[in-house]
């Protein structure tokens, strides 16, 4: 994990800090393993062209989209997409640690909001909040107290007086219980879904790269791990890997097959929690 170079502090919470910085090249390397589908690739190759003609969009009035929503069934690429576009920018990313944000004691919650905000105003950064949901509930709730009421308006005033300079990305697996108003405040949507056949192969053939593999493994895998996330396929095709280099043997069908049987990946369903 990288370390900022600035001299602006990082937010803390209870003397301990609400976020972890990971500079441009540690996102590099984290995004080496990344697969887009289709829709999302154009939204983001999208709002990387608008980012680099900020000038010419300027004079046109169009205003720079710089928050950008996700949401979706958990291991489907949301935190990957927040580490490629800082990559992609040259911007450090700031993961906010929810446990650290969000605090029992009156107001304090929208404190340290503020606080994560008012830092990413000064340091050029894209802003990373997952499991976004924790504190954009909406404020309709039956059940949700007022404290978690005034933590929503405080996000609303802050994301109306988010400037320019930085990007903020939110993503959550329970997109049906963010509040109305926090919807409006984003530019740019964009959903995931479980990876179909074409980019479950694609991710495979990437996850294999030049690993020595037994004809027919890399179809098997696919047929075998339809109804996956990008993040269990990663892990069972990282066993399979195991398997094979401890029995010194190209990586073959079997592999895969008691891989799959071991890591007994869960049923993902669209209101999990990653």
């Amino acid at each position: 994990m990288g370390k900022s170079s600035t001299a602006a502090r990082l937010p803390r919470s209870k003397g301990t800090d609400m976020a972890t910085i990971y500079e441009a090249k540690d996102c590099v390397r984290k995004v080496k393993y990344l697969v887009l589908p289709e829709r999302n690739r154009r939204i983001v190759q999208e709002f990387m062209t608008i980012l680099g003609r900020r000038e010419e969009f300027n004079e046109h009035g169009v205003p720079i989209p710089n928050k950008v929503v996700m949401y979706g069934p958990p291991g489907t690429g949301k935190t990957l997409t927040a580490f490629h576009v800082a990559a992609s920018l040259g911007l450090p990313l700031i993961v906010v640690r929810l446990d650290a944000l969000i605090h029992s004691h009156l107001g304090e919650t929208g404190s340290n909001i503020r606080k994560i905000f008012d830092y990413a105003s000064v340091v050029p950064c894209v802003l990373f909040l997952d499991e976004f949901d924790a504190v954009a509930r909406t404020r309709e709730s039956g059940d949700e107290v007022k404290e978690m009421a005034r933590a929503v308006n405080t996000l609303l005033q802050c994301l109306d007086e988010f400037g320019d300079s930085s990007i903020f990305m939110a993503a959550t697996n329970l997109e049906t219980e963010l509040d109305p108003a926090i919807w409006r405040r984003f530019d740019t949507r964009m959903t995931y879904q479980l990876p179909d056949e074409k980019d479950r192969r694609d991710y495979i053939r990437l996850l294999i790269g030049g690993f020595g593999c037994e004809e027919g493994a890399e179809a098997e895998a696919c047929r075998l791990l339809g109804g996956c996330s990008f993040a269990d396929i990663e892990q069972i095709v990282l066993k399979a890997k195991r398997k094979a280099i401890i029995e010194r043997q190209p990586m073959d069908g079997s592999h895969i097959g008691l891989s799959y049987e071991e890591y007994a990946p869960a049923p993902v369903a669209a209101g999990a929690r990653s």
